[in-house]
């Protein structure tokens, strides 16, 4: 089981394919690490071992990763009869009537479908702590938060569960975890993975879905079975020249990379942080790219303010919506105190407000991309601070954590932390790489050089010297 927990997905299917090991055996060392190790991480939150085991005569044996287990996250893609809590106890009893068009490619994929992971309430924070389905853990330090808002999955990978699981991105919540635990994260381009068919977009257009993974090559992998729209979609991302996968290991050739370690929102940055961005460039600038100091329009900071308003007005929407499907009323007893503090305050929320608030990201989104018309990537921390301790992540605290992801949501552009560094405590430290939009290309081609340059795959987080609480 050891030997299988830390291969990637594009290595576990080729066993598979082989014959070396059956997508049975797979499935059970899956189960089997997963009831060892999730009591102290609280990764996985709602087990489908049964409907894995079902699920195997049906696999696709041409999928690209056929037989290997996969994570859903308790939030976004529906699965057919599975609950989504959605990280609240006003959903603890919903289950999904119809798998989304993401959970329909991952099926003909190929993957094993093995349980849903945790996620904070209505994935509104960068910490995975919800009051209902309770606090996940960072396997590299237990005391410390996995990031969120896909966190189950971020700990669920660094821990040898699955070798890659789906995650979502709406602020950056694909990105900080990856960056807190160790992995690959790409938010792919707005548009590029449909949200159908119950949605057209997430956010008012911020969200992003895709997913955490241990190597570049099953990111590029895996969007290459997922990406493309659906009759209906109101955006879509243009097609790329040639497969994602066949980017990997390609020459990137010479690129112009402008490096900001300064915090859009004006808030400080951790050493650790700032340090794991100019090693990144100096690391680029040996692999031959030009590597130049940039800095963020003013109305980068304008962001945070619409931002809010618009991922509030949205979830309210949501708690409403789904609040009438169950025949409840909206009460604070199956809301957290601080989600019932967001739906509260929309009360005294004005279209013409809600309005503004897409106009000033729209400008915003202008203004940054002309002014890195002149680099072909831009290089940031991913995060403000290295994970923090648990309890400490929300509040005041948030756009400190995660001062950089969120203004790429409402670009719409790609981008991705690549884990380069981990600090002296052991805590890994993402860079986040920004490219242009629909170019995913470009950046599957750089992380691709800089996997090669600055492995990470061998790193194991130290789950055995830690004490179980």
């Amino acid at each position: 089981m050891e030997e299988l927990a830390f291969l990637d997905a594009t290595a576990l299917a080729e066993l598979v394919r082989r014959g070396d090991v059956t997508a049975a055996e797979l499935l059970e060392d899956t189960i089997a690490r997963i009831e060892a190790l999730n009591p102290r991480l609280n990764a996985v939150i709602t087990p489908m071992y049964e409907e894995a085991r079902a699920s195997l005569d049906g696999v696709p044996a041409d999928g690209p990763f056929a037989g290997v287990p996969f994570l859903i996250k308790d939030i976004g893609a529906h699965v057919v009869g599975v609950r989504q809590t959605q990280g609240v106890a006003m959903l603890a009893d919903f289950v999904s009537d119809h798998d989304s068009e993401l959970t329909s490619r991952y099926r003909r994929a190929g993957l094993v479908l093995v349980g849903k992971t945790n996620t904070p309430a209505f994935a509104t924070s960068p910490v995975t702590e919800p009051v209902f389905t309770g606090v996940t853990r960072n396997p590299w330090n237990l005391d410390h938060t996995p990031g969120g808002s896909s966190g189950g999955a971020g700990a669920a990978i660094a821990a040898g569960l699955v070798p890659m699981a789906h995650g979502s991105d709406g602020g950056g919540s694909i990105r900080i975890p990856a960056s807190c635990c160790g992995l690959f994260g790409l938010k792919p381009s707005r548009g590029r993975n449909s949200l159908g068919p119950d949605a057209g977009e997430g956010w008012g257009s911020l969200l992003a879905e895709h997913a955490l993974t241990r190597s570049v090559r099953d990111s590029a992998a895996l969007l290459d079975a997922t990406a493309g729209p659906v009759p209906g979609d109101p955006y879509h991302a243009p097609p790329p020249a040639r497969p994602f996968l066949a980017e990997v290991g390609a020459d990137p050739g010479r690129l112009r990379i402008g490096v900001t370690t300064e915090s859009p929102f004006g808030t400080a940055v951790h050493a650790d942080c700032v340090r794991a961005a100019e090693d990144a460039a100096a690391l680029c600038e040996s692999l031959g790219h030009d590597v130049e100091g940039v800095s963020l329009p003013a109305a980068a900071e304008d962001v945070l303010g619409a931002m809010q308003m618009v991922i509030q007005t949205q979830t309210a929407m949501a708690i409403e919506d789904l609040a009438s499907m169950g025949g409840r009323e909206v009460t604070a007893e199956l809301l957290e105190p601080r989600v019932w503090g967001m739906y509260e305050a929309t009360g005294e929320v004005r279209g013409v407000d809600y309005a503004r608030a897409i106009h000033t990201l729209h400008r915003a989104t202008r203004e940054v991309t002309e002014s890195l018309a002149a680099v072909d990537v831009l290089l940031t921390p991913t995060l403000g601070t290295p994970p923090p301790a648990i309890g400490v992540g929300e509040g005041d605290g948030t756009w400190t954590f995660i001062p950089f992801t969120p203004l790429f949501n409402a670009t719409g552009q790609p981008a991705m932390s690549v884990p380069l560094m981990w600090n002296a405590e052991g805590l890994p430290i993402g860079s986040q790489f920004v490219g242009g939009y629909g170019d995913e290309s470009m950046l599957f081609r750089l992380a691709g050089q800089l996997e090669v340059a600055r492995p990470w795959a061998d790193r194991r987080p130290p789950l055995d010297s830690q004490a179980q609480d």
